[in-house]
């Protein structure tokens, strides 16, 4: 099954090779399990070269593929001006989030909710919505990266964020769009620190775990759209009340898990040497991330206001 997330259906998250080169078969002709020296060599995912993702790129040719193993640690590719950084992730996201905060604050200055044009407005950022959707799909089964794609999702998104950021800053709880953007960020800051600090393992259980949650929460929300679409109110009740605070929770702790994740596609794209343009689905994947985080927040704060 392939993830949600664009990105985790790339490199890496295949079908065929597990997550990240977990559940990968020993290359043919390779040493014999138990063979080696290396005592840890049986229970390290990137023992073998095919624990690479990115093997077959003619870019990623690693001299050094070898040299870590005996730690346990995923080979380091050699510096490059074709190899993706860390420095080329943080600011092709920076570059990513820039456009759509842009976007947000100008549809919130631009596209009024008050009584006389909330229509019009909330019509607009419906459908920045559907383009950045379709935008997204698009993305998501491209070979490569689209630099331009990406930056146009996240400027339609951005449209639609600053629209219902306003509708629901303005009509339902005030000041809930501040306090949506410093949950997210909490979130943010509190899983990378857990993540460098090893304590989230992020491994094929994981990961299996992650895609199983997420699917369940989303089938959950779409027959909830269903029954409160044909059946009128707020359907099964799952985005309303106390039903919906704690839905919104679980939706905040499957964003955090999907950082998680992430954070893992990104150590391994800069550890294997991953071409430079895999960067941009780097921040792709981020990017959806955070959104997803930043909407349950603000879910959560609209269902609070609401039941005061």
């Amino acid at each position: 099954m392939r993830s949600r997330n664009p990105v985790f259906s790339r490199r890496g998250f295949s079908r065929d090779n597990g997550y990240a080169g977990f559940n990968t078969a020993p290359q043919a002709g390779g040493p014999a399990v138990g063979t080696q020296g290396d005592p840890y060599a049986q229970g390290n995912p990137y023992a073998q070269p095919s624990g690479n993702p990115y093997a077959q790129n003619p870019y990623a040719q690693n001299p050094y593929a070898q040299q870590d193993q005996q730690y346990g640690a995923p080979a380091q590719a050699p510096a490059g001006t074709d190899r993706m950084t860390m420095d080329d992730v943080v600011v092709r996201t920076a570059s990513t989030l820039g456009v759509l905060v842009v976007t947000a604050a100008l549809a919130w200055a631009l596209l009024p909710v008050d009584d006389a044009n909330i229509n019009r407005s909330y019509g607009l950022g419906i459908g920045a919505a559907l383009i950045a959707m379709v935008l997204g799909f698009v993305q998501s089964f491209k070979r490569k990266a689209s630099p331009a794609l990406i930056l146009a999702y996240a400027a339609f998104e951005g449209v639609f964020l600053g629209v219902v950021s306003s509708v629901i800053d303005n009509r339902v709880a005030s000041g809930a769009a501040m306090q949506a953007v410093l949950g997210t960020m909490a979130v943010f800051a509190a899983v990378l620190i857990a993540y460098k600090a090893r304590w989230i393992r992020v491994n094929r259980r994981f990961y299996g775990f992650v895609m199983a949650a997420a699917l369940g929460f989303v089938l959950l929300m779409v027959v909830n759209l269903l029954f409160a679409a044909f059946g009128g109110g707020d359907g099964l009740g799952f985005r309303s009340g106390g039903l919906g605070i704690f839905f919104g929770i679980v939706g905040v702790v499957l964003g955090a898990c999907f950082l998680a994740l992430d954070f893992k596609q990104v150590e391994d794209g800069v550890a294997y040497g991953a071409p430079r343009q895999e960067a941009w689905l780097a921040a792709f994947g981020l990017t959806l991330t955070l959104v997803w985080i930043y909407l349950e927040f603000l879910r959560i704060l609209a269902i609070l206001n609401q039941n005061d």
